[in-house]
């Protein structure tokens, strides 16, 4: 939202020949504007831009779309539960896109007690999803988001790991633009040199793993696109 303040205030400085003077858009009147859903700042600069005519109503829809696109999942950044991100959005978000994995169940695995997330064909598929954020920042989540091009260090945290679990990993990272997969095996993951084990004391068989910008392009090889994540499931299980 203040990145898209910033732009359309932007916007008023290129065209101000055309802005009315009359009209108080600085950063102590937005400041102090009191807001209530739906009515806020974006909402306030916008209708003062198109009654003073500083843009046609076709410009505001370009600047939306425009927005929109560059920010197409940038909702995924306002769940603040990690919870319901990493095992709500996650395995529904992988469900969506590769229908056929099935919800575990002991009809289908008789030995099973929650220690995975999806089920295909006798593989056992765990999934891993984390959001790429900007490092050494104390602001919320949605703020500090960021896009695939962003110049910012980063972080990705895959957190509870537990290559004994499954057979293959799914992991899933989030930029405010891009979604991004990587399919590994168990083993890929246990003897990766930058699994670090012992995340929580007592918890044996149990680590993490951070993706940073120093380190992403280590893991090319695993990277699928979403319409071949299926397939490199499969091929992983069968090199196990």
């Amino acid at each position: 939202m203040e990145r898209l303040i910033s732009e359309l205030k932007a916007k008023i400085i290129d065209m101000k020949q055309k802005t009315d003077n009359r009209i108080d858009l600085s950063d102590s009147r937005l400041d102090d504007l009191y807001s209530v859903y739906p009515f806020n700042k974006f909402e306030y600069v916008i209708s003062h831009l198109i009654a003073t005519q500083t843009i046609s109503l076709q410009e505001y829809l370009n600047i939306r779309n425009a927005y929109l696109e560059r920010n197409k999942y940038l909702y995924v950044f306002e769940i603040t539960a990690p919870r319901t991100f990493g095992e709500i959005w996650a395995q529904r978000h992988l469900n969506e896109v590769v229908p056929e994995l099935k919800i575990p169940s002991t009809t289908l695995d008789s030995s099973y007690s929650g220690e995975y997330d999806f089920w295909y064909n006798g593989i056992k598929i765990e999934v891993k999803a984390s959001r790429a954020v900007r490092r050494k920042s104390g602001d919320s989540l949605i703020i500090k988001a960021l896009s695939s091009d962003s110049k910012y260090g980063f972080d990705m945290n895959f957190q509870q790991i537990k290559p004994s679990c499954c057979d293959v990993f799914v992991w899933i990272a989030v930029w405010r633009d891009k979604i991004r997969y990587w399919v590994l095996s168990s083993d890929e993951v246990k003897n990766n040199r930058y699994y670090s084990i012992g995340q929580h004391r007592g918890n044996v068989g149990e680590g993490q793993l951070w993706l940073k910008e120093t380190n992403i392009d280590d893991f090319n090889e695993y990277e699928v696109t979403v319409r071949d994540i299926l397939n490199a499931i499969v091929k992983k299980a069968n090199k196990e």
